[in-house]
């Protein structure tokens, strides 16, 4: 069940990272001022934060396999129709519909792994469901230009909905119907505004943000900031994403183990040290001091050390019945985040005019410091209050409990 989950979380990542390096290609093509790229990413992740909201409310009425059905069919029409768009509107048009589902999508996948895996095995399934992301990295930018090579710039397109497709019907018809979350006292939606007013609530929201805000100051500079500032060979930057990937592939397969076994907060500061040195290493020096090759691999190795725990702590906070809510919340504050840092670092660097060097990244990465740090001591507070609770509910005999505490049907994996 977890591999067919991770599947249908792969498509949905590919979906999302092949399309601006793509960018060049569809813009000379549909005769698009290349200084509007950002409009493409951004509609993408403005769209998924709306959904995340919108479908908060909802989305634990259903049964998962359901919910998760339509909203993989709704991401494959839309990647079909980019392919198919003749400018910046109906493009923008095409990644706002993709947002709209693939946020959601994301959503389901997380709370159907919370539902169906023990709380002491969880973080092992969050790794497994997370090394997609690292899978879709490594053959997302090189398979996606290969694509476009061979073909057109349309053909990345076509072929990842196609292969969402398979994969969806696949997964769809694998999975058994999905209804935990609904299991025992039929419970009301909570209110959104309630699960906002408890602390646990707020303090997992913040760190979500606060790691998705710090790395995305950073991500959508990189390869222009390795080029112009440290002259590394731009035909060469296809090597260094696929070493970056494969990293963070086999840094992934370890990182679920070591949650179970320590906790999400130490694993996740480790990550945040990791990261901290990385930025400092590697973006701060006018000239690389330590190999690019290095310090890009240990970078990219950093989301899943910081993910990971995230994700398998977040899990542990709702009532079964609530799953998916929080996991749209989360998954909006994210999106919100990311186009916050995307934008915001734009408005403090520059491009010299003569050199083509990026400037001011030493502010950009003081801020990414700064923000990033907090994610640990938000988790830490967090995790402390979960397992209180947990032992609480253990030391009362009366039947399985959720990690909240809450009754709940005993897990099936």
């Amino acid at each position: 069940m977890i591999v067919l989950v991770a599947l249908v979380q792969f498509v949905n990542v590919l979906d999302f990272v092949m399309v601006m390096p793509l960018g060049q290609d569809f813009a000379r093509a549909l005769a698009i001022d290349e200084a509007r790229l950002g409009w493409v990413g951004g509609s993408y992740t403005a769209a998924a934060a709306v959904a995340g909201l919108a479908s908060a409310r909802f989305l634990d009425r259903y049964d998962r396999r359901r919910a998760l059905a339509v909203a993989m069919l709704g991401l494959v029409i839309a990647t079909a129709a980019g392919g198919m768009a003749t400018g910046l509107p109906s493009m923008m048009a095409a990644r706002v519909i993709a947002g709209a589902f693939g946020g959601p999508a994301t959503s389901l996948a997380l709370a159907i792994v919370a539902d169906v895996v023990p709380a002491e095995r969880r973080g092992k399934a969050m790794g497994v469901v997370m090394a997609a992301f690292a899978v879709a990295s490594v053959l997302g930018v090189p398979a996606g230009l290969a694509a476009a090579q061979a073909g057109s710039w349309r053909t990345p397109f076509f072929a990842v909905a196609g292969l969402g497709l398979v994969v969806t019907v696949y997964a769809v018809s694998r999975l058994p119907s999905l209804r935990l979350h609904q299991q025992g006292k039929r419970l009301a939606a909570t209110p959104t505004m309630e699960l906002l007013r408890r602390p646990e609530m707020q303090m997992m929201l913040a760190a979500a943000g606060a790691m998705t805000l710090s790395i995305f100051v950073i991500v959508p500079y990189v390869r222009s900031f390795l080029v112009n500032n440290h002259g590394y060979p731009d035909d060469e930057i296809l090597y260094l994403y696929l070493a970056g990937g494969v990293g963070g592939f086999l840094v992934v397969q370890f990182t679920g183990r070591a949650v179970d076994r320590i906790g999400s907060t130490p694993v996740a500061a480790v990550g945040t040290v990791m990261v901290t040195a990385c930025l400092l290493v590697g973006f701060l020096p006018d000239r690389p001091i330590v190999p690019v090759m290095v310090v890009f691999v240990a970078f990219m190795s950093t989301a899943s050390l910081r993910g990971v725990p995230l994700s398998t702590l977040a899990s542990r906070i709702p009532a079964p019945h609530e799953r998916a809510q929080y996991m749209s919340m989360q998954s909006a504050m994210q999106h919100i985040a990311s186009s916050i840092g995307a934008i915001g670092a734009a408005q403090i660097l520059v491009t010299d005019p003569a050199t083509k060097r990026l400037v001011h990244m030493p502010i950009v990465v003081t801020i990414a410091v700064a923000i990033g740090a907090t994610m640990p001591f938000l988790m830490w507070r967090v995790e402390r209050r979960v397992r209180a609770r947990t032992a609480a509910a253990a030391a009362v005999p009366d039947g399985p409990r959720n990690d909240d505490g809450a009754a709940e049907a005993a897990p099936i994996a």
